[in-house]
């Protein structure tokens, strides 16, 4: 595991652990422990649409790849139940250069992909009617088309990552403003084909 980010996401590299993230449990598991914190799969089961026992089955295939841990329960929990933690509040991955390491990447680009358009699907539901007028002015959506070089994407999206490294890095030092509001990103890059491709 890497964590040399401006994130400190966990960097993963290895096909299997994609095709393992690409479940769609699996993947609902992660994202709610490290959006949420602590929790035993009994309380991950009503958020993952799986049983209890299931959802361990899930938690205990993503601990063998690290990307989750059994840990001390939170402060006033019950000890005896089992409390799973996310090992990072975020993860990535690049597309690896093998054809089986690249089929295991379109597994999870295609899950990740269907969870973020089922997140905002739910946003526009459930919490955007609900925003103050200031916060539903600044949610945006932007569909823009660059022409641009592989290293000039390289760039821009490790400028990206600068810009927000320490929005996201304030959530652990707890040094957040007063009025400050959690938001959700969704960066979507979609190079698109070229007549000689």
């Amino acid at each position: 595991m890497s964590l040399r980010n401006p994130y400190g996401d966990f960097e993963i590299t290895d096909p299997q652990a994609m095709r393992a993230l690409a479940h769609p449990v699996r993947l609902a598991a992660l994202s709610y422990l490290q959006k949420n914190g602590p929790a035993t799969a009994t309380q991950l089961s009503e958020h993952v649409g799986a049983s209890p026992s299931v959802t361990s089955w899930h938690l205990r295939h993503l601990a063998s790849f690290g990307l989750v841990v059994d840990g001390p329960p939170p402060s006033g929990s019950d000890r005896r139940q089992r409390w799973w933690n996310a090992v990072a509040h975020g993860f990535r991955y690049a597309m690896p250069d093998t054809p089986e390491g690249a089929e295991a990447g379109r597994l999870l680009r295609a899950e990740l992909l269907n969870q973020a358009l089922e997140a905002a699907q739910h946003w526009l539901v459930e919490t955007e009617p609900h925003l103050s007028p200031e916060w539903s002015r600044l949610a945006g959506s932007a569909n823009t088309l660059l022409v641009i070089t592989p290293e000039e994407a390289e760039e821009i999206g490790s400028a990206i990552e600068q810009l927000f490294a320490p929005y996201v890095q304030r959530r652990d030092a707890n040094e957040s403003p007063a009025d400050a509001h959690p938001v959700r990103y969704l960066r979507i890059s979609l190079p698109e084909a070229t007549e000689s491709q």
